[in-house]
């Protein structure tokens, strides 16, 4: 038994659904700070270019979330890691990429987003470099860690960027297309992660999945330097250190006992470190109204919150995140565990899913929400619903004899109705930030959304482990006398079908507060209007 609940934890950390709503967080907000960028950047074809960099960088780290876990077997066998060392190489980006990504934010404004994009995508590079090069478990832990902390850097320069190099009634165009590429990413990395291990390349086994970012990278920085346009923050920023320093621990007083609660059992001193993460985090909004009122230069803006759409978007952001995260590791869980597929076929079995959210993406952004606002996105959170519903049903009818095509039907409505609220929801939870603000809040959205993926985690271990453990329990007798290993194997797979089928409906109870939350968020995203005064200035000046 303790051999297969290593397995059940190796797994636990999948999860392709919330990253993609953090690369899609990344770029379609647009409220970022104007900055030396020329307004006549219309006509300037390089600004595709520029598009095509910052794109290929959140893309990049997308996948680098995802491709680890499908490999993990075979880097617990070649660097004969302990399973310890396995969750920190999962866990660690993770951690590390939440805890700074509000201080890369806050960076980008005051140094220029052009310099901290490139400092995070040639870190992300080196420290890709040393992944694949690793020689022991060790340097594979601290190269992950590293990978996570540039991506911090990287990441929420990118939605500053496609600002100033596009003029707001272009962004509409810019962000479909983006948010067509998320879908696909969101289950390419499994995907990819299980085709490089197996062919196996050069006999490298897993390094290619790390290997793979040089190429991308190295012309990533190359393409950057040229084409990318800087931009800062107007108003003089100073980084606020000891802000820095207690929103960090804060978070990781939150994320680390829940990625490694289930793990270590649920210790005390856990429990204790999530109820003292909400002192710290008390006394970092004290101390951030302090320095506000000192200097004006606080880590996060707190006024930010005075804004409705953004503290609702918030909140949707965190729940979203919740859903997810228990979505898309029982999902995994239950296909590879419970049913038996290979990698490579669970990857497969996604791409329905992935297709749908890029089609509803794009249609979303483009053509439904200047015309329905946020009703797109609410109609998003009931089309998941029904998806869930029917995957539920699915799971029930067709028990462990289930197919890969059976599952689609499921995933294209969860799909579509997904599309429908990552691309238009960071839209609507900008449309009021100030712009000089917008590296920060870009910064504070992603972590709001990692913190939800993480709650997500933690509350797989009640919603999905605690029914499993129940069924293993109860069935003991029955594995113990189960034929063969086929029997064993099929009394696992039933506990897992019924664990699954339990979380979704969990998954429901949390979109249908979503659904509620968003009457919060404004009917009109703020950013069309923008667009509209920038088209009406832009006719006005060529008369």
């Amino acid at each position: 038994m303790s051999s297969s609940h290593a397995v059940l934890d190796t797994a636990s950390e999948s999860d392709p659904g919330a990253s993609a709503v953090t690369a899609v967080t990344a770029v379609s907000g647009a409220s970022a700070a104007p900055g030396t960028a020329p307004g006549a950047g219309t006509a300037d074809r390089r600004r595709w270019l520029a598009l095509a960099v910052v794109m290929t960088a959140a893309f990049m780290d997308l996948v680098d979330v995802t491709i680890v876990n499908i490999s993990i077997p075979s880097i617990e066998r070649d660097l004969g890691a302990s399973f310890g060392a396995i969750q920190w190489v999962t866990a660690g980006y993770a951690l590390a990429f939440a805890a700074g990504l509000i201080t890369g934010g806050r960076l980008g404004d005051i140094y220029g987003r052009k310099r901290l994009f490139l400092i995070g995508i040639t870190g992300f590079t080196v420290a890709s470099a040393l992944c694949g090069f690793a020689a022991n478990p060790e340097m594979l832990v601290g190269s992950r860690l590293l990978q996570g902390a540039m991506a911090a850097l990287m990441v929420p320069q990118v939605l500053a960027i496609i600002h100033v190099t596009f003029p707001a009634h272009e962004r509409g165009k810019v962000f479909g297309m983006f948010g067509a590429i998320v879908g696909l990413g969101a289950v390419s990395g499994p995907l990819l992660g299980a085709l490089l291990t197996q062919w196996n390349l050069l006999g490298l086994e897993w390094r290619p999945i790390f290997l793979i970012n040089l190429p991308v990278g190295i012309a990533g920085v190359v393409l950057g330097r040229k084409f990318i346009t800087e931009s800062r923050a107007p108003k003089a920023l100073r980084l606020d250190l000891v802000g820095v320093v207690l929103v960090t621990a804060a978070l990781l007083m939150l994320i680390y006992p829940l990625t490694r609660g289930r793990e270590l059992g649920w210790p005390l001193w856990g429990h204790l470190c999530m109820a003292g993460s909400l002192v710290v985090l008390t006394g970092f909004v004290a101390y951030e109204r302090r320095k506000t009122r000192k200097d004006g230069s606080p880590l996060v803006e707190l006024s930010l919150f005075r804004v409705k759409s953004f503290a609702a978007g918030i909140a949707v952001q965190l729940t979203f995140g919740v859903a997810l995260g228990i979505f898309f590791l029982v999902w995994t869980l239950y296909m590879q565990i419970g049913l038996g597929w290979s990698p490579l076929r669970a990857g497969l079995t996604g791409v329905p899913f992935s297709i749908a959210v890029s089609v509803a993406a794009g249609l979303s952004v483009q053509k439904l929400v200047p015309r329905f606002g946020r009703k797109v996105l609410q109609t998003g959170a009931l089309t998941m619903v029904a998806g869930l519903l029917l995957h539920i049903w699915e799971a029930g009818r067709y028990g462990l004899e289930i197919h890969s095509w059976q599952m689609a039907l499921p995933l294209v409505v969860m799909g579509l109705g997904m599309g429908l609220i990552v691309a238009p929801l960071t839209d609507a939870v900008l449309s009021g930030v100030p712009r000089e603000h917008s590296g920060s809040a870009s910064g504070l959205i992603n972590t709001t959304q990692q913190m939800g993926n993480a709650l997500g985690l933690g509350l797989v271990s009640v919603v999905f482990f605690g029914v499993v453990d129940d069924r293993l329990a109860t069935g003991g007798a029955q594995a113990a006398g189960a034929v063969g290993a086929t029997g064993a194997a099929s009394v696992v797979g039933a506990a897992f079908a019924d664990g699954f089928q339990h979380a979704l409906w969990w998954v429901v109870a949390v979109l249908a507060l979503i659904f509620a939350v968003m009457f919060a968020l404004p009917a009109r995203p703020g950013q069309h209007t923008e667009e509209k005064a920038d088209l009406d200035e832009a006719v006005a000046g060529d008369r």
